[in-house]
């Protein structure tokens, strides 16, 4: 939830990878959840549903505060709504090891959503997504999401599910937690990591799950609603 300078991102391909002591601390409540496959929808499948843009957002985002040229839209089908972005890393929340404001010089204690506990979400362990805060582009709200919405991240030839778990700028659009940009094999590191553009977000209508911050939820869901996206059931 920062508004995030380009040249952090610029940095993401020389960035150093992490060493052990990076590592993410246990989220409560998701740590013995073990890492789940992608599922039997591949990132070709969802790619070819998300090739033609009926935009739905009033205008375009940028994808970084120091881009003066809105370029991303928001577009939409009658079950998802989709963009087409770089990956920013969200360390937002629970302060753990690998995030605080040591390791990201934007930290903030919290998330605007919440767990199941009433606690901030925690950026290191549950793969989420950041969506822009409703503005005169576009509010989410109007689309049928919420915290805990399942998205689909494709990155290159991987999917990897989460949810919706934190919101930003009216205005900047490509951002996800710590745990999603490693689960997609993107440098997670707030500073110096993220993806300059390759990534699609999909986001499910009215697909709220709970506890928000259940990865295995996530994953069974997520995997169901992109099997009907494009049409396995």
């Amino acid at each position: 939830m920062r508004i995030r300078m380009l040249a952090l991102t610029s940095a993401a391909c020389g960035a150093a990878l992490l060493g052990a002591a990076a590592l993410p601390a246990s989220a409560s409540g998701s740590a013995q959840e073990p890492e789940a496959d992608a599922g039997v929808v591949t990132a070709a499948e969802l790619l070819a549903e998300v090739r033609a843009c009926s935009r739905i957002s009033k205008g375009r985002y940028r994808t970084d505060s120091g881009r003066a040229k809105a370029t991303v839209p928001v577009c939409g089908t009658r079950d998802a709504v989709f963009w087409k972005a770089d990956m920013d890393i969200d360390c937002d929340g629970r302060k753990t090891r690998a995030c605080n404001r040591k390791t990201d010089p934007y930290f903030l204690p919290e998330t605007a959503f919440q767990s199941s506990r009433g606690e901030p979400l925690d950026s290191a362990a549950l793969p989420h997504v950041v969506l822009p805060g409703p503005g005169k582009v576009w509010d989410y709200r109007k689309s049928g999401l919420t915290g805990g919405s399942v998205v689909a991240v494709v990155y290159r030839d991987r999917v990897r599910y989460g949810v919706i778990g934190d919101t930003g700028p009216t205005d900047i659009v490509g951002e996800a937690s710590y745990a999603m940009a490693k689960a997609l094999g993107i440098d997670p590191d707030p500073s110096t990591g993220g993806a300059e553009s390759g990534v699609t977000y999909i986001a499910f209508k009215n697909s709220r799950i709970s506890p928000i911050e259940s990865r295995a939820r996530a994953q069974s869901r997520g995997a169901a609603l992109a099997a009907e996206f494009v049409g396995r059931s």
